[in-house]
Parts: structure tokens; sequence; C-alpha cells
């Protein structure tokens, strides 16, 4: 379940390091996608 998650929010998220965000300045919506993220592609992978 977790790796169709991980590749869907591939799809639809999006990227912030591409976009070259600094997390000091990232707004609360953008701190939550990216922990969303990194949860899910931490579930995936374990």
């Amino acid at each position: 379940m977790y790796k169709f998650l991980a590749k869907l929010n591939k799809l639809l998220l999006p990227s912030f390091t591409k976009q070259g965000l600094d997390i000091s300045k990232a707004k609360k919506w953008q701190l939550a996608i990216i922990g969303y993220r990194a949860y899910v592609t931490k579930r995936a992978l374990g």
C-alpha cells in the first residue's frame, strides 16, 4: 500500500527540493507535505 502511495505522491505532489525550497523559509503547508512524503517513503522502504 505504501509503495503505491509513494508512486502517487511522486506524480501528484510538488517536489520542493527540485524547486530549491529552503526548509527554514517553508510555509506550514509545505512542511506538512514534506513530512507526509517522508513518512510514506520511509514506510514504503521498510
